[in-house]
């Protein structure tokens, strides 16, 4: 992985689209901070599109394509999208399954897990589970002490066997059924609401992760970031991005932020100091 600085000026001029992964890319140590959100929205204030894509649950992407600066949410793995439309006071909700069919899949998923539990009694599932639609997600170091890895490759492993996709985060295992996935899912999202074609995706957008279940995007955009807490998990991981940031979590996200905007994150700056001025009445 190569450091962030050496990202090509030429390349950012290409860069519309930002796509980034939610836990501990947008968070660090379990908090969504001010810096995160400064990033976005000096990217959205360049004329940037940004796209959040996680692991969590339907009631959360809800809120966040509500009320974060954000252009579009891909939620559950890749089992969903929302877009709000502020003008027209609408959401747009694109599933990959019928709400049928994500409700016979729920049921067998936790017929999944009554089994696994006969192995590992002490599982349990993460505190967000009530808002999912599509996945179940069991807790491997949020609100649980930490599993080890034997743990975690067995769960999963029994997932598999019962014929579960399973993809592990830095704080979940995730199991559904079927084969959606992130990226499957943001190249629908591109498509149906900004007109991309899968050439014009990878030339002209960016993701940024943290952990090996982004290893799909890292292969198959041309520009990908990794923060810095990526470090721990690159030497188990077969895809990396081509670049890395110096800090973790946000931090290292703004640092991609501000890069990507250049002299744009001054002039918001400056534009936001002088509208803040400006709006201050005057004194006689």
């Amino acid at each position: 992985m190569t450091p962030l600085r050496q990202f090509a000026p030429e390349a950012v001029r290409q860069i519309d689209f930002v796509l980034c992964d939610f836990d501990d890319t947008l968070t660090y140590e379990g908090k969504f901070s001010a810096v995160s959100m400064a990033g976005m929205e000096r990217l959205r204030a360049a004329g940037k599109k940004v796209i959040v894509v996680t692991g969590r649950p339907a009631g959360w992407c809800d809120l966040m394509a509500r009320f974060f600066p954000v252009d579009g949410v891909v939620g559950e793995n890749g089992a969903f999208y929302f877009r709000y439309l502020a003008a027209r006071n609408h959401m747009v909700r694109e599933f990959c399954y019928s709400e049928v069919k994500r409700a016979r899949d729920k049921t067998k998923l936790f017929g999944f897990l009554k089994q696994i539990r006969k192995t590992h009694p002490k599982l349990r599932l993460s505190a967000d589970q009530p808002f999912r639609v599509s996945d179940i997600a069991v807790d491997i170091c949020e609100d649980v002490n930490s599993l080890t890895k034997s743990e975690v490759e067995d769960i999963v492993a029994r997932f598999e066997k019962l014929g579960a996709t399973v993809k592990v985060s830095s704080i979940h295992i995730n199991a559904w059924i079927g084969k959606f996935d992130k990226l499957s899912m943001i190249q629908t999202l591109l498509a149906n609401e900004f007109g991309l074609s899968a050439t014009a995706v990878k030339k002209n957008a960016l993701y940024i992760g943290d952990s090996p279940n982004d290893e799909p995007m890292f292969a198959f955009f041309t520009y990908s970031v990794g923060v810095k807490n990526i470090e721990a998990f690159s030497a188990g991981m077969a895809a990396l991005p081509q670049f890395v940031t110096k800090a973790p979590g946000g931090r290292g996200f703004l640092e991609v932020a501000n890069l990507l905007v250049g002299e744009s994150a001054s002039a918001f700056s400056h534009r936001r100091g002088r509208s803040h001025r400006s709006s201050s009445p005057r004194r006689g």
